[in-house]
């Protein structure tokens, strides 16, 4: 996600719209009823595909279907066979020994280590333009080279023989397993690089295939392609969908019209469908470790505007001004919830008690709804400041709910904070990311996803040197306490968590951002569709042990 408006990250990942249900995850036989004839999905997309080029997608929600990498995303975040046979790992955690399994690509031919390695050094050329190159952060010379300071041959991987990568890290990552699920750290074959040049990845037919599917029908440009199963695939025994249908549906009225007419096995609903069809017999509800924020500019070209926004009471004032709850119910309307802190909930546990992160990070008067203490914490700090009114431009992208969310903060925050005027800009989502990267912003409504089920998938980007962090929240204490658990702590997994956990705490009793809620999304789902895994961060959708149930 480097070098790119974190929205764009977030709705990339959320153009897929699938669903979900429980299943076995051993290759054997899912379920206990018996299987429907006609094993084919059909599912609605958003928007064309952007593309298919592991190495610079947008987001890798269900990629994993077509592309995989050592590992796999299970059911609850576990992490499950993919392409690595077997892993070996140093003590000091900084070596990994992958041992490549006999696997093909789509075309029959082998995969080898050799393709990780060119995957993984081709991916960080900063030429490539990788979106995500930021998650190979820790692998030896990764960030110089994507920096452009040293050359992708220093790369710390290598290949020994068809099946032995190896790859060295300067620091033990806890999480690096979890990454390996990511698409993004597959292989890449290097022979249909070459073989097809500039046509590689620009239509369907120009790209070998990995995963449990492969992709047919799609030209660059249109709105309709198949995944089809891959009969190359290590594991193809485990695979019951013949094909998954998709067409692009911008309309949610659309797609609801399709599901009724049983052309669409899901559809993803609207805040205004979900209050009329939420009773309904269909209706599911699928959690997103994503939360949506206020982003304050601590380095506003405006001098007044910048006083205030430094003002930690200011800030807190603006936090407690906002009834989350009405936000959630009244206005968003979906099955979206209060965000408690900046990390999600059941996002990760503490590994010594099993306790959510989020709910053990809770700080009083951080998200909660207090109109006298908001009043009070105002005064005091305009009084500080030596202002009596204020005006601030509010940036948001048109992406819906965005509109009616700035709306309602408009109206709580001017009638809770006497002198404050708050300008709206909803503009389209392209305009609104140039904008709030370039700093050209008072207020910004952003949100931010998971990467992987770790809270340092969302505390990293708060960070000083952050290119996420757009509204240059600079603490030294919040940064220490990040780095502590990303280098000293990262092989104490008790330290670690201590170290997230303050990190989290300062941030909200900074109110360096202002966490507004966590997204719920609400479908109407087939009921006889079984066995799609579902997770909340990273690689979503895990359509390998899914069937239609007769």
């Amino acid at each position: 996600m480097k070098k790119r408006s974190v929205l764009t990250v977030i709705f990339s990942l959320l153009l897929v719209t699938v669903l979900t249900a429980c299943g076995k995850q051993n290759g054997q036989s899912v379920g206990s009823g018996k299987y429907a004839s006609d094993q084919v999905l059909n599912l609605s997309y958003q928007s064309p595909l952007d593309s298919i080029d592991i190495s610079n997608m947008s987001g890798y929600g269900s990629t994993g279907n077509i592309f995989e990498s050592l590992y796999r995303l299970g059911k609850n975040g576990s992490i499950t066979p993919g392409l690595a046979k077997q892993t070996r790992v140093s003590k000091d955690g900084k070596t990994y020994t992958f041992t490549i399994r006999d696997a093909k690509w789509s075309d029959g031919s082998k995969i080898t280590a050799q393709d990780f390695v060119y995957s993984w050094k081709r991916t960080v050329t900063p030429a490539t333009k990788s979106q995500y190159a930021y998650l190979f952060s820790g692998v030896q010379n990764a960030d110089a080279i994507v920096a452009g300071k040293k050359d992708p041959s220093t790369l710390g991987v290598k290949a020994e023989g068809d099946h032995t990568f190896i790859v060295t890290l300067e620091k033990p990552i806890t999480y690096f397993k979890k990454l390996m699920t990511y698409p993004l750290f597959g292989p890449i074959s290097e022979k249909a690089v070459k073989k097809w040049g500039d046509k590689y990845a620009t239509k369907s037919q120009y790209m070998l295939y990995s995963g449990p599917f492969k992709l047919t029908g799609w030209t660059g440009t249109n709105n309709s392609w198949q995944f089809v199963k891959n009969d190359q695939y290590w594991d193809k025994k485990a695979v019951h969908l013949q094909k998954i249908n998709y067409t692009v549906n911008a309309s949610t009225t659309t797609t609801l019209n399709l599901y009724q007419e049983k052309k669409l096995d899901l559809t993803q609903l609207a805040s205004e469908q979900v209050k009329n069809l939420k009773h309904n017999a269909d209706y599911k509800t699928y959690p997103y470790s994503i939360t949506s924020f206020l982003v304050y500019n601590f380095q506003d070209s405006d001098a007044t505007v910048k006083k205030a926004l430094n003002n930690q009471k200011i800030r807190q004032a603006i936090s407690l001004s906002i009834n989350r709850q009405t936000l959630v119910k009244n206005v968003i309307g979906d099955a979206s919830t209060v965000a408690k802190g900046f990390v999600p909930q059941d996002l990760a546990e503490d590994p010594k008690t099993g306790k959510d992160f989020a709910d053990q990070a809770v700080v009083k008067n951080s998200t909660d709804y207090n109109q006298k203490l908001a009043k009070q914490l105002w005064q005091e700090g305009l009084k500080e400041t030596g202002l009596k009114k204020l005006t601030l431009r509010f940036l948001t992208s048109n992406d819906e709910p965005n509109k009616p969310i700035s709306q309602y903060l408009k109206s709580a925050l001017e009638k809770n904070l006497s002198g404050l005027t708050i300008d709206l800009s909803n503009i389209p989502s392209k305009v609104a990311s140039n904008r709030a990267q370039s700093g050209d912003f008072d207020l910004y409504l952003s949100m931010w996803g998971a990467d992987f089920n770790d809270p340092i998938s969302h505390l990293q980007i708060m960070t000083t040197n952050s290119g996420y962090n757009y509204g240059k929240y600079n603490s030294s204490a919040y940064n220490n306490l990040v780095s502590q658990a990303t280098n000293r702590d990262a092989n104490d997994v008790n330290a670690r968590w201590q170290d997230m956990l303050k990190a989290e705490r300062t941030i909200m009793q900074d109110q360096g951002i202002t966490p507004l809620y966590q997204t719920v999304y609400s479908y109407l789902e087939n009921p006889k569709v079984k066995g799609i895994v579902h997770n909340t961060a990273g690689t979503q959708w895990n359509y390998k042990y899914a069937y239609l149930a007769k």
